[in-house]
Formats: structure tokens, C-alpha cells, sequence
């Protein structure tokens, strides 16, 4: 580590006194070559194989199906007292435009109603019978 510093402490001095070259454009180049250098992994010098795919690590998301099932989407919404699309698709699991589809499929036949909302974010209830 000393004789790191001992090296920097030449090559400023050199630049510095010789050819007047901005010394602080070298510091910013000197340390960021330095703290680069610490940075990689020991022992590997081709940095794609130590590389993980994009699928290994980090939390799994949860599985997205398309299709919903509908007495499990009518409990949900009955049991709450509104609910969103985006609420819907979290509960069930399902995603978003599959959730809207219900819920506007459900408007249509009269079992949903739309209570209040704007602009897509619409709050739906079930119908009193």
C-alpha cells in the first residue's frame, strides 16, 4: 500500500512541476484507475465468466398466471368492501389487464358496479342483492 502512494506522490510531483497540466484532472483519473482496480475479484481476470445469468440470485417473483378464476375473484371482492384491479391482481395472482377483464366482464353482467375512480383506477363493489 506505501508503495502505491509512493508512486502517486512521483507522478504528481512529475506532472506538477514539469508540464503544468491541471494536477487534479490526474488525481480524479489516478484514484478512479485505483478504486477500479480494487473493485474486481481476485483471481479472475476475464470478468464475463465470473458473471452471474440474470435469473440466479436475488428474490424469486411470484408466478403470474393469465387465467382467473372466477369464484376465487368474487370471494375476494365480496369480502372486501371495494376493490381495485390492482388489488385484485395481487390477491389473485393473476395479472393486471387478466383482472380488468374480470372486472369489467363482471360490470356487464351486473354482479360488479363501479363506485368511484378516475382515469383507470377505478374503485369496484359488489352489487347488493
Amino acid at each position: 500500500m506505501v508503495f502505491i502512494f509512493e508512486i502517486y506522490k512521483k507522478f504528481l510531483n512529475f506532472y506538477k512541476n514539469n508540464y503544468k497540466i491541471c494536477y487534479a484532472f490526474i488525481i480524479g483519473i489516478f484514484f478512479s484507475i485505483f478504486m477500479a482496480a480494487g473493485n474486481k475479484p481476485s483471481g479472475s481476470k476475464d470478468s464475463k465468466k465470473g458473471k452471474k445469468d440474470k435469473g440466479e440470485g436475488g428474490p424469486r417473483k411470484a408466478e403470474i398466471t393469465v387465467m382467473l378464476d372466477e369464484k376465487q375473484a368474487m370471494k375476494i371482492i365480496q369480502n372486501s368492501k371495494v376493490v381495485t384491479v390492482q388489488d385484485l391482481a395481487r390477491q389473485t395472482g393473476v395479472k393486471i389487464s387478466a383482472a380488468n377483464a374480470f372486472l369489467k366482464e363482471s360490470t356487464t353482467k351486473g354482479t360488479v358496479k363501479k363506485v368511484g375512480g378516475y382515469s383507470g383506477h377505478h374503485l369496484y363493489q359488489v352489487v347488493s342483492s
